[in-house]
């Protein structure tokens, strides 16, 4: 016998009843569990079999059974918070897997994805089509796309309404206040004539020209005949002021300002047609004064009751000049130029499809497409989708024009200098007579217009995450779909005029570039952000001027630095991303907060300023 309070030897017990025992705990289990069970159980009928070991006490037995069952139970108790757990890590596991092969797919894919935008990104030109794509800053678009794979789950984009100014808000649209003025009051009784206007340009330079001319005819106190549109060769439009815009609202609402007609009287026609009175835009400086006209254009409409501005554009300054006429220049582009109810109808329609629910109505929408915007009651109270309306700039034309490089080496040098010769050959001859500046000089200056691969990389810097909606604006981008892939890569979610609206919708748009060009303007100006490559553009800084004059300070206009860019990117082999985004924000951060219109700076473009808004 052993000593008192000494273990007994375990009584073995039948090899049946411990495999019974053994099925029973197998049976109750599943799952992952079954997998535990298994293992714990295999051993313990594997000693039933073999008996048990010397060394084995009858404490130690004991022990391992009072710890099973206390398991057992935990398990059970926990069975549907451990499911949880390994549901959620696989689903992790899963959608990585999945990003990944999309951000490393081939790209013979992509190419396939974008070949629905080449009817409007495709530059005509054999060679170029076929060059290899083109990338200047591999490692930064690797980081890019990297960064996005990873962001996937935060916020949409990021919210740059928090880096306005605490008192854009406290201005507000008011150049339609109908408080007349003596001055112009007495100019429809002291008439010196009529005023006929030619404007030249695209859709932009045009709208500029027609509201300056409304001006100079307070100004002169003269009546204005309906402006018409010089036919280009760049732009090959035949379009006339009635296929753009609303004449008879745009005569309607000046009438009590500035008397507008359709036509010359009779008897001055052969005055006209003869050239008497003509003044061509060489014979007017740029940014003309007030006193240049009364100098220079008054005596010949006193003279022969009539004046022709032929070429006409940005032939008048913006200071100084007359606070009421100032205020009439806001009134005539922000107020007076609608665009024709055909334009409204199929705008209306480019901005339903992009965000695909319908939205509360903004003054901003209201603005641009007036009644052709119903409220469409088929689609519920479904959240409106957000987007973002991206102007491209980077035609042939400019960068040709630009003189940068570009990065297509020895092919792109002897093809933009074949273009310049073609269509730049007054450049040229100035080139000839000034000193050269090198492409990296005029690149580090900001002189060089963006390209598609560059703009991606803001966009990323910005926190726009892969899913972001992207309208492109623009024409013919250079060299089509291989400069287009990164933006195409890394934001598949691009549309166009052209993939939005169906051939038929575009047809009595088709040969009308400036008509077209309308459309663009709509779909950029009633955007969620509004981002521009290339701030001297027309259609961008009348876009952005839209957008500041109607969107209440929630209509936020990106407008990256392109010298402060070139200087970012010039650490594109060394950057860490980080540093990237940190820079880049900082960069439009500053170029988004809009301040007082500045003495001598466009109205257009930024109208906030006592003669076109009014401070509350």
């Amino acid at each position: 016998m052993g000593k008192q309070g000494s273990p007994r030897s375990p009584r073995p017990e039948p090899a049946d009843k411990q495999e019974k025992t053994g099925r029973r705990s197998l049976d109750s289990l599943t799952g992952n569990d079954l997998f535990i069970g298994r293992r714990i159980f295999g051993s313990e009928v594997t000693k039933a079999h073999h008996g048990s070991k010397h060394d084995q006490s009858y404490g130690s037995s004991n022990k391992f059974g009072y710890s099973w069952k206390k398991q057992h139970s935990w398990l059970r108790r926990n069975f549907k918070s451990i499911l949880l757990m390994i549901s959620v890590t696989s689903f992790i596991f899963f959608m990585d897997s999945i990003m990944v092969s999309i951000f490393h797919s081939d790209r013979s894919t992509v190419v396939q994805d974008i070949s629905r935008l080449s009817n409007v990104t495709l530059h005509k030109n054999g060679s170029s089509q076929d060059a290899s794509p083109v990338q200047m800053y591999s490692r930064l678009l690797n980081l890019a796309s990297n960064s996005l794979a990873k962001n996937v789950f935060k916020p949409d984009a990021p919210n740059f309404r928090e880096v306005r100014t605490s008192k854009s808000s406290q201005w507000k649209p008011c150049a339609d206040n109908n408080n007349k003025t003596v001055a112009l009051e007495r100019s429809r009784e002291m008439n010196n004539g009529y005023i006929t206007v030619s404007a030249n340009g695209g859709l932009n330079q045009q709208r500029v020209a027609i509201c300056n001319a409304v001006a100079v005819a307070a100004l002169l106190n003269a009546t204005l005949v309906l402006p018409r549109f010089l036919y280009s060769n760049v732009w090959k439009d035949p379009s006339q002021f009635g296929d753009i815009y609303q004449e008879e609202r745009f005569i309607e609402y000046l009438k009590d300002e500035v008397h507008v007609v359709r036509d010359l009287p009779q008897h001055l026609k052969s005055i006209d047609n003869k050239n008497l009175s003509l003044v061509t835009d060489a014979e007017l400086v740029k940014e003309a004064k007030p006193v240049d006209y009364i100098e220079h254009v008054l005596p010949l409409l006193k003279k022969y009751g009539m004046v022709h501005l032929f070429g006409y554009g940005n032939r008048l300054g913006f200071d100084p000049l007359p606070f009421d006429v100032q205020r009439l220049r806001c009134k005539c582009n922000f107020h007076a130029l609608k665009f024709a109810p055909k334009i409204q109808e199929a705008g209306s329609l480019l901005v339903k499809r992009i965000r695909r629910f319908e939205t509360k109505r903004s003054r901003l929408d209201e603005a641009l497409l007036g009644e052709s915007m119903a409220k469409d009651s088929s689609t519920g109270d479904q959240e409106p989708l957000k987007y973002l309306a991206l102007h491209l700039r980077f035609e042939e034309d400019m960068v040709a024009y630009s003189l940068c490089d570009f990065g297509g080496g020895e092919r792109e040098r002897k093809e933009l200098q074949a273009y310049r010769e073609d269509h730049f050959p007054l450049l040229l001859k100035r080139l000839e007579k000034s000193k050269s500046v090198s492409p990296e000089e005029l690149r580090k200056r900001g002189k060089c217009p963006l390209t598609p691969e560059e703009a991606t990389l803001v966009l990323s810097g910005l926190g726009f995450k892969r899913g972001a909606y992207i309208y492109l604006a623009g024409s013919q981008i250079y060299e089509g779909s291989s400069r287009m892939l990164p933006l195409t890569t890394l934001y598949p979610n691009l549309v166009t005029k052209e993939t939005l609206l169906t051939p038929q919708e575009l047809a009595p748009f088709k040969n009308f570039p400036s008509q077209l060009a309308a459309l663009d303007f709509i779909a950029c100006a009633a955007s969620d952000v509004f981002a521009m490559t290339d701030s001297g553009s027309q259609l961008s800084s009348l876009v952005s001027g839209f957008r500041i004059y109607y969107g209440n300070g929630h209509a936020p206009t990106l407008r990256p630095n392109k010298k402060r860019l070139a200087a970012i990117l010039s650490d594109s082999e060394t950057i860490k991303w980080k540093s990237f985004e940190n820079r880049v924000r900082k960069m439009v951060e500053e170029g988004y907060k809009v301040s007082v219109r500045p003495y001598g700076r466009s109205i257009y473009r930024q109208p906030k300023c006592p003669e076109c808004m009014c401070k509350f």
